[in-house]
């Protein structure tokens, strides 16, 4: 087993923590403000993990580890933060930083391996991604308020993320591979915020049941990226 592996128990074990206690009708704050950083940081310390491994692309490694870093700050800062708040703004924001730390290790990553352009297919990705994600930005804008336009920049930073992260998958690779935990990753992340956006903004974040999808595809999303650090 990878030794970038050995923290997984311990992560399940913290999430299947965190969820419980999201789903409470009266969440526990301080018991949140244990459980989600710790899960995170234990997600950070995964991809950490690979610098251990024998092959490594330390500049991805570097960029997907300080992408987890920035989320880190992201989930601490909204854990209390009401939408409108200084911490839900500056949460979004060390989201948003996250995103293009990602884009630049998944533009890197392929470089490094030499993927090809293929435009028509980026095009695709682009209109599909694009498009999802506008829909769901017309739905939510009448309630967005002051947070229209950087709940705009935000999901622009999300669709490009994802778009590069898919554009990059390689047709045939196994399922471990980087290319294939990147890809995957990045749809459970585009699934999870658009989810959580949803949640936050439509129903006023009531929609509990809601929490444990928005969260488990979250941190599924941040495994997978943390694993591809190993993976080639």
């Amino acid at each position: 087993m990878p030794t970038s592996w050995l923290p997984i128990p311990l992560f399940v074990l913290v999430l299947l923590l965190l969820l419980r206690e999201e789903t409470r009708p009266v969440r526990n704050l301080s018991r949140v403000r244990v459980w989600k950083p710790l899960a995170t940081a234990l997600v950070a310390l995964i991809a950490a993990l690979s610098l251990l491994q024998p092959i490594y692309l330390l500049p991805y490694t570097l960029l997907v580890l300080a992408a987890l870093l920035a989320s880190l700050v992201g989930d601490w800062l909204q854990i209390e933060g009401e939408p409108g708040t200084r911490r839900f703004v500056g949460g979004m924001a060390a989201f948003a930083a996250a995103h293009l730390l990602y884009i630049v290790a998944f533009t890197y990553a392929q470089t490094v391996r030499g993927d090809a352009l293929n435009l028509p297919r980026e095009v695709a990705l682009a209109a599909v991604i694009g498009l999802l994600a506008l829909v769901v930005y017309v739905y939510l804008r009448p309630s967005l308020g002051g947070l229209a336009r950087p709940v705009l920049v935000y999901i622009t930073m999300l669709c490009l993320m994802v778009h590069r992260a898919i554009a990059g998958v390689e047709v045939g690779a196994g399922l471990l591979s980087q290319s294939v935990l990147v890809g995957a990753g990045a749809v459970l992340f585009y699934i999870s915020d658009l989810m959580l956006a949803i949640n936050t903004f439509a129903f006023g974040g009531e929609g509990r049941a809601n929490s444990a999808w928005v969260l488990s595809t979250y941190y599924c999303a941040q495994l997978f990226f943390a694993l591809s650090a190993s993976a080639f």
